[in-house]
């Protein structure tokens, strides 16, 4: 092998590696690959140069460190290569418009990657070409890149980013010129774009001309501005808001959110919230948390529920680290707290953001029609429910908010209202000036309708309750199984598929009758006139839904990043319908039959979600 290393034994490794080390030229990561030829870490080289990251519709996520199946600078730059010689055949403006590149805390020292380094390499590939960035000069929540490709008018933008992943984790998160983040077939496009330009340009290493070069603007300041700005038109209680005598404890929970929920705050004239000060400073290690996820709800928020037993504080809002997620607990009359679900999130925002619309529109029929809000097919159907009653549209998407960002771009652009998005995932997007999931405005909006509610000495459990009162009962029960082997998923949905004979879906489920089903595996949908679904279809994933005869829905669905089989199922009351123990064993009896008729866990040697 060249470099004076000795073969590995295996050409084909040997040949990603002679590549490898005729490119990369960061010195950590170059070192760690020379130094597993030399010990023969056959393992190690199989698990880094087996097979490269795939780029999808989420961009990219994998552990930092070395070779091509992690992220680290050389990966960033031939992603960013690829990128740009996609974006080079879409745009032919591009280089009057330019892309954003936003990042969040996160470093993985051992091999010398961060997410500053990596939007500096992203920035280096772009300005070498010509096309202006505007890379933020330090670090912002996620949803600062679609808002400033809004805001800017610009053709794109990148987010270096991984969410809530643990912390040897980073992501490439892409944004198109709608402001929404990408759906295919702009991920094959960028994929191939990649695999046709991987060696290094001559100047994508170079950040330090980059950084000097009059296309580099940093956009921090003015976007900060514009955003907070922007946000208010959301308030509407301001001299509510001056005066509210409500306690808010926050937590960014290690990341980025910390000043820009206080801003948000300031902006809508609310009293700060107390600031969790062991969590409060981004700090890439996540000390203080297993995992840095607000969804996995009380241990994530122990030192919350510690402040605000001091501070005499009853509601405690949490972002994941990039702030694009708001989780919500508050403190009931028993002592307790309460962390609510996404889908009773997803209830009480939209109930308060429309009842914000009305307050500012009047009860002006006119423009009712106008109105639109957005939930995924495994969210809940409250929305369903207000919306049949009030008058507004409703409709669902496929899972994710670049579905939710895209269509709500789509309505849009018809003049419709999009007043609110929402998933189960603890994801809401409270603002059209945001295509895309965003902790920060609804950390504002939140903190607004909690001080209205108390004015009113109402909780928000409560007001939840009042709610399901008025729009039926909409309880969920979500969880998933866990199985590595493929064969046996693949089997599992084929008996789905056909369960009394050959192309028939099931017609019951352990005595619980089933009045429709819908696969957007194979696009069969029963409600549709013609048995096609509307919803689009992918043949990579499977997913089935099926509707039942007491007004429950459950998805069957695998998971894209986890080896899970995951269940999302519902139990939609009417109005009145208000026995919750009752409706809550039903659900229970439900998800039992599903569980032991469809997943069957024994036959099929599946491990449960672990408690």
């Amino acid at each position: 092998m060249e470099n004076g290393l000795e073969s590995t034994g295996d050409s084909r490794l040997d040949l990603a590696v002679t590549q490898w080390l005729k490119y990369d030229k960061n010195p950590k990561t170059a070192a760690a690959v020379r130094s597993m030829v030399k010990d023969r870490a056959m393992s190690e080289l199989q698990k880094c140069f087996g097979a490269r990251m795939e780029f999808g519709t989420a961009g990219l996520r994998a552990a930092m460190g070395p070779g091509v199946s992690c992220m680290n600078d050389l990966t960033i730059i031939q992603t960013t290569q690829g990128f740009c010689a996609y974006l080079e055949q879409c745009f032919t403006d591009l280089k009057q418009k330019g892309v954003v590149i936003g990042f969040d805390a996160r470093a993985h020292p051992p091999s010398g990657g961060s997410s500053k380094r990596f939007a500096c390499l992203a920035a280096s590939v772009l300005i070498s070409r010509g096309v202006p960035v505007y890379l933020f000069s330090d670090i912002t929540p996620t949803p600062y890149v679609p808002f400033t490709i809004s805001h800017l008018g610009l053709c794109a933008g990148v987010m270096v980013t991984a969410s809530h992943n643990p912390k040897q984790d980073n992501g490439y998160k892409v944004y198109w010129a709608n402001g929404a983040q990408i759906i295919p077939p702009h991920d094959k496009g960028i994929a191939a774009a990649i695999e046709q330009n991987l060696e290094p340009w001559p100047k994508s290493w170079d950040t330090d001309g980059a950084l000097q070069s009059s296309l580099l603007s940093d956009p921090y300041q003015e976007i900060h501005r514009e955003y907070c700005k922007t946000i208010q038109q959301h308030c509407f209680h301001r001299e509510l808001n001056k005066n509210s005598e409500v306690k808010i404890v926050h937590t960014s929970v290690h990341g980025v959110g910390h000043i820009f929920v206080q801003a948000a705050f300031k902006a809508f004239d609310l009293h700060p919230p107390y600031a969790v000060e062991q969590q409060k400073d981004p700090d890439p290690e996540f000390p203080t948390v297993k995992y840095p996820n607000p969804e996995e709800g009380e241990g994530v928020l122990t030192l919350s529920f510690a402040l605000a037993d001091q501070e005499g504080a009853t509601v405690i809002l949490a972002n994941d680290p990039d702030a694009d997620r708001l989780a919500i607990a508050e403190k009931q009359e028993s002592g307790q707290w309460r962390v609510f679900s996404g889908n009773e999130l997803g209830a009480l925002l939209g109930w308060w953001i429309f009842q914000c619309w009305k307050l500012q529109k009047g009860e002006g029929k006119a423009s009712i029609k106008d109105v639109y809000m957005l939930s995924s097919t495994v969210s809940s159907k409250i929305l369903r429910a207000i919306a049949v009653k009030e008058g507004f549209h409703f409709e669902e998407t496929l899972t994710g908010f670049k579905w939710m960002g895209n269509r709500a771009r789509e309505l849009m652009d018809q003049g419709k209202n999009v007043l609110f998005a929402f998933e189960e995932a603890i994801g809401y997007m409270c603002s059209p000036a945001v295509l895309d999931k965003d902790g920060v405005s609804a950390a504002a909006i939140a903190g607004e309708f909690v001080s209205y509610l108390a004015s009113k000495n109402i909780t928000l459990s409560h007001q939840l309750r009042s709610i399901y009162e008025e729009y039926g009962y909409h309880i969920s029960k979500n969880s998933y199984f866990i199985c590595h082997n493929q064969d046996t998923i693949k089997q599992m949905f084929e008996r789905l598929r056909n369960y009394d004979g050959e192309n028939s879906y099931p017609k019951e489920c352990g005595g619980f009758a089933i009045t429709a089903v819908r696969d957007l595996t194979t696009g069969y949908d029963s409600n549709q006139p013609d048995n096609k679904a509307i919803l689009p279809t992918s043949k990579s994933s499977q997913m089935i839904t099926f509707t039942f005869a007491n007004g429950g829905v459950a998805t069957i669905r695998t998971s894209g990043t986890e080896p899970k089989i995951k269940y999302y199922t519902e139990l939609c009351a009417a109005p009145g319908n208000s026995d919750l123990n009752q409706l809550k064993t039903e659900l229970d009896n439900l998800v039992d039959a599903i569980v032991e008729h469809f997943y069957q866990p024994e036959k099929n040697n599946l491990t449960p979600r672990p408690e």
